[in-house]
């Protein structure tokens, strides 16, 4: 009987110490509302897993990862992560607000919510709209105040790994260069295609009903155009804000027009880039004049007016002629004040 009791003991004590050994894998699992494929990828410096999505938008699957900086990419945005061998995490998010829902829990989660934390915390400190209207010395006053914000963040969560922390200044740096490069880029755009100078036109897009459509079909309206792609994260979130403009202005002498640069170099084919314009279209009931543009991102509409990036937001007057080259996107307050003082 003690022999029993013994083996007993010593086989459960076996079970428990190999549970408490550390695990030489990460497990990732997650719940995606509105997913925008059926598989996820994973991808590091040298690495690159693609895990399958179910139909309900669960996912689950185990990783050898090297301790560090990882993305994962749902087939439209990513998302950073940080795995480590041991980690267990799980993630909920809805890619309608893809940035805003991104939320993980379990072992090691801290460190990814850190990353999604900090993505929201750019999005509200670097404000384009506010940026671009600044002078020199303001906007060097403003970003010298964004800096000491992002270093209190760090400075703040050291329950995050080291590496993370350690590579906090030279990451804000580089944000922050960005910026300067893409207002630098913004001011140049200004001054090629300055307001009252003749815009550029397009010319038989194509629009949704499959029919073709023309600047010269709006001639004394505005119009309010707004260059987007289906894969496009911050092009997604104005949506709702572009909706709402067009109910608000429904009765006003403006049309909204949509342009979408989707390209066969990202879908594969012109026909599967037309056929993701189409879907998101109506999946997401957008209203408008919406277009496809013929050459994507290289369609001369597009090109003339400067491709600096999307979305990107133009402002025609009822003569065609430039209000503003880089109109305030639609969630912004700026964009209701540039309709008043035009007496939209």
């Amino acid at each position: 009987m003690r022999i029993k009791l013994f083996t007993i003991f010593m086989v459960a004590l076996a079970i428990v110490s190999c549970n408490n050994e550390p695990r030489d894998y990460a497990t990732i699992s997650g719940q995606i509302t509105h997913k925008n494929s059926d598989s996820v990828t994973i991808r590091g410096t040298s690495y690159s897993k693609t895990i399958p999505v179910n139909e309900d938008g669960s996912f689950k699957d185990t990783l050898k990862v090297e301790t560090g900086f990882y993305s994962l990419f749902d087939g439209v945005e990513y998302a950073s992560l940080f795995l480590k061998n041991g980690f267990d995490i799980h993630l909920e998010l809805d890619t309608k607000r893809f940035d805003q829902s991104l939320e993980f829990s379990g072992i090691g989660a801290e460190h990814s919510n850190f990353l999604a934390e900090k993505i929201r915390l750019n999005e509200k400190l670097f404000n384009l709209d506010q940026l671009i209207s600044m002078d020199s010395l303001e906007l060097e006053s403003e970003f010298t105040q964004i800096r000491n914000q992002l270093v209190n963040f760090y400075e703040a969560n050291n329950n995050v790994d080291s590496s993370i922390i350690n590579a906090g200044p030279k990451s804000i740096d580089r944000t922050i260069a960005s910026y300067k490069r893409y207002i630098g880029n913004i001011n140049e755009v200004k001054r090629q295609l300055p307001e009252g100078m003749e815009s550029p036109v397009f010319n038989d897009y194509e629009n949704f009903n499959g029919e073709r459509t023309s600047m010269s079909d709006l001639r004394g309206k505005y119009v309010y155009v707004d260059i987007w792609a289906t894969w496009c994260g911050p092009c997604k979130v104005e949506i709702p804000y572009l909706k709402s403009l067009e109910k608000k202005y429904e009765d006003s002498n403006i049309a909204f027009v949509s342009i979408s640069v989707d390209s066969a170099k990202r879908s594969g084919s012109w026909e599967k880039a037309r056929e993701k314009w189409k879907k998101m279209v109506d999946e997401e009931s957008m209203g408008g004049v919406q277009l496809f543009a013929p050459e994507g991102p290289k369609s001369k509409f597009v090109e003339d007016y400067i491709n600096i990036g999307i979305p990107r937001f133009i402002l025609i007057d009822p003569e065609g002629k430039i209000v503003s080259a880089v109109a305030p996107r639609p969630s912004s307050d700026e964009l209701i004040k540039l309709f008043e003082d035009k007496n939209i």
